[in-house]
């Protein structure tokens, strides 16, 4: 081709330019999208747009181009010529073509852009119809759907424009409880791929455990320290109150104890997943606890936490004295921690994730740009961004947009 046939440079073409979208189907195999492209190449086009997705073995393959160049000299001249040889060339790999003409490129996406992601155990279709006519009934459009993970759950991501962030979430959030699916609302940007930091409680969130319990049961005072425990993160007593009245029952009890409960901590299943994922990210992580540092201190060295924060249980002549010393870390006191922590990590308050489970950490959550409840009592899940009722707390990587394979090559991968 002389220079003087050299078509114009690539640009998105205008609303009235004509252009052409092929789609490619049948049983995926390598070198499908390689062949596609040698053909359309002989035509001169600009590449305007692909969409690939292969679904068991399956692909579907889009691209949008523009209408050939007329009189370049090349192997083939005109849209007729294209059409007949693309199909020719999806007829001998036993694949399906479709062309159909239009003009320009896609519309432009509507403003306010979200992702929401989805989490079933199982994902149902019925649960799938009514997020979409939820996301539809709020002016949003579905741009693209995508897989996050398989398991422990199915997670799925909905790429949503035209509508606000919160408008979907207090539309969704309802629709996911009625469901029993869990669904969580994110607004789209940079943001989302910067470095944050992740804050979590700690009792029923990262543990399995109430610490306070296995003090007491080392006490033999559990039943009593535990009708107080439910009564607090139900929001109907005061926590410090609450706090003190259970620590009082624990009053002369051998410090050796310490040591026995930290090896009787459990945590969460996916726990050391999600912080070592988020590690490997970059992302810094803490967490503060209405418990106590006896415990968080040896959780923070053993997964390589950023920050820690919790109260503390006064130990005299090696038994414990049934007080705290300290300021309290109550519901008021998370939400300041997490300021603290974000403001030591250089992140700001829109790039931080809380994760809780109980009415001393509604301050916190919504204080998060992300507010995770994670089991939690249902006057938390009705507060929070999003909720996730599965017991396996790394999902909330999905939550981040980090897909299952992204977790299992790091693991993979690590030196």
């Amino acid at each position: 081709m002389s220079a003087s046939q050299t078509p114009p440079a690539a640009a998105a073409p205008g609303e009235d330019e004509p252009t052409l979208l092929v789609k490619i189907f049948g049983k995926d195999r390598p070198g499908i999208t390689a062949g596609l492209f040698d053909t359309l190449a002989a035509y001169a086009v600009d590449v305007v747009d692909i969409e690939q997705v292969v679904t068991r073995g399956r692909i579907t393959l889009c691209v949008l181009v523009t209408t050939p160049y007329p009189d370049q000299g090349t192997t083939g001249s005109s849209e007729g010529d294209l059409r007949a040889t693309v199909h020719s060339w999806a007829e001998s790999l036993n694949l399906q073509a479709e062309i159909i003409s239009g003009r320009g490129d896609n519309r432009p996406r509507g403003v306010g852009r979200s992702h929401v992601t989805v989490l079933g155990h199982p994902l149902t279709a019925e649960s799938t119809a009514a997020i979409a006519a939820a996301i539809t009934a709020t002016g949003g459009n579905i741009d693209r759907i995508f897989r996050l993970a398989k398991y422990p759950v199915t997670a799925v991501e909905f790429a949503v424009s035209g509508a606000e962030t919160e408008a979907l979430r207090t539309v969704l959030a309802p629709e996911a409880a009625k469901l029993r699916v869990d669904v969580a609302v994110v607004a789209a940007g940079l943001q989302r791929r910067a470095q944050r930091l992740v804050v979590m409680d700690v009792d029923s969130t990262l543990i399995q455990d109430e610490v306070i319990e296995l003090f007491a049961a080392h006490a033999g005072c559990e039943a009593e320290v535990a009708e107080v425990t439910a009564a607090a993160m139900r929001g109907e007593l005061d926590f410090e109150q609450s706090l003190h009245a259970r620590v009082e029952l624990l009053r002369g009890l051998d410090a050796s104890v310490v040591d026995l409960v930290r090896k009787e901590v459990r945590l969460t299943p996916g726990a050391r997943t999600l912080v070592r994922t988020l590690k490997r990210l970059g992302y810094q992580v803490g967490v503060v606890s209405g418990g106590f540092t006896q415990v968080t201190d040896a959780l923070q060295e053993e997964l390589g936490l950023d920050f820690a924060s919790a109260n503390t249980l006064e130990i005299v002549d090696g038994k414990l004295t049934g007080r705290v010393t300290g300021a309290i870390v109550d519901r008021a006191g998370k939400a300041r921690l997490l300021r603290q922590f974000a403001h030591e990590a250089g992140v700001p308050l829109v790039q931080t994730v809380a994760i809780g489970d109980g009415a001393n950490d509604l301050d916190m959550l919504n204080t998060a740009g992300l507010g995770v409840a994670f089991n939690a009592k249902p006057v938390v899940r009705e507060a929070a961004h999003t909720a996730v009722n599965v017991p396996f707390l790394d999902t909330v990587l999905y939550l981040l947009g980090i897909t299952r394979e992204e977790v299992e090559a790091a693991d993979t991968h690590v030196e």
